[in-house]
């Protein structure tokens, strides 16, 4: 962070100087001053603008900073701002604290967004369907591409800003937990299955705030944080992630009442919404899970609807692949080749 700070009585050449330093990455100073408070920015262009302008490369940085800089303020991140300055394409973003100093900068080329979650990444299933491939390795160290398909999903939570990413093992867990060892990836272990949600309590959680579930073997370019702020938009204590699904039945189906035909639909297609396996659960919900008994996220989800919780959905728009079987395997390699040669 101090490589882009500099004091607002440091010389114009000075900042030329650190500019330069930072050349391959992104090229902006933030002006402190005596105080530590930031007053502005400085570019390439802004001083450019003000050599042209007749500022001398000995007169105080302040003279080329820019005052009306981006910035984020307070202890929680406005994420909606946020995305507005990503989308300006403003690179680098302080967050300042109630007296204008940095608490952190942003660089939104390595870390688009924030989300205030963690993760958990369900990884403890056999992978039956896959087998042979599954004898000898766990399915979410399967590779796609040069990768295994669990990293995708990891990557993809890190460039959102999740830090606490938890991955629960059971089945091959030393081989996944030898993968993630020293990455950051806290790995829990079930000693018995415990369903497709039942692990999340082993982990442990904060009282506030939300966390993402998903299944671990899923290739997917879900927008998480488009999720999470529908999530909070619809004040939902659950979110599940939904794929379009389509029913297409060959024959007319008949409409009736008693024993009489009231309508004929010749070949009907029916619209459905399928769970994509990818949630995002209120902690106090996932803190009563007890880590005695087995549970499945559906069961969670149905008690949470008959006690009267908001349950929402958000329907993906994109790539979801759920690698079930040797078919979607084949078809996720395939569909990964033809992505990494269009980037040559």
């Amino acid at each position: 962070m101090d490589r882009h700070l500099i004091a607002d009585k440091a010389k114009i050449i000075d900042a030329v100087r650190a500019l330069n330093s930072l050349s391959g990455g992104v090229m902006t100073l933030f002006v402190g001053d005596s105080r530590g408070r930031v007053t502005g920015t400085v570019t390439d262009g802004d001083v450019r603008r003000a050599l042209l302008g007749g500022v001398s490369v000995d007169d105080p940085v302040s003279k080329a900073a820019n005052t009306r800089f981006k910035a984020l303020r307070g202890e929680r991140i406005d994420l909606r701002l946020l995305r507005q300055y990503r989308k300006a394409n403003v690179r680098l973003i302080p967050r300042l604290d109630g007296e204008g100093k940095i608490v952190e900068i942003i660089d939104t080329t390595k870390t688009p967004t924030r989300l205030p979650v963690g993760a958990i990444l369900m990884a403890g299933g056999k992978g039956e369907r896959l087998r042979p491939l599954t004898l000898t390795t766990p399915k979410p160290l399967l590779k796609i591409g040069d990768r295994p398909i669990i990293d995708y999903n990891i990557e993809a939570l890190r460039r959102c800003g999740v830090e606490r990413i938890y991955v629960t093992v059971n089945y091959m867990a030393e081989k996944i937990e030898a993968h993630f060892a020293g990455t950051g990836v806290e790995c829990v272990r079930e000693d018995r299955p415990l369903g497709t949600i039942g692990a999340a309590a082993l982990v442990d959680l904060p009282e506030e705030g939300s966390t993402i579930v998903m299944n671990s073997d899923l290739l997917t370019t879900i927008s998480f944080e488009e999720m999470f702020l529908h999530h909070e938009d619809e004040n939902a204590d659950i979110t599940i992630a939904a794929v379009p699904y389509n029913v297409s039945v060959p024959y007319a189906i008949l409409t009736t009442d008693g024993p009489l035909v009231t309508n004929l639909e010749e070949k009907p297609s029916y619209a459905y919404y399928a769970n994509a396996g990818i949630y995002i659960f209120s902690n106090r919900l996932l803190r009563k899970l007890s880590p005695d008994r087995r549970t499945d996220a559906t069961d969670l989800i149905e008690a949470a609807i008959a006690s009267g919780k908001r349950v929402g959905y958000f329907p993906i728009s994109g790539t979801w692949i759920d690698i079930g079987s040797p078919t979607d395997y084949a078809h996720a390699k395939e569909l990964m080749r033809h992505h990494l040669d269009s980037r040559r």
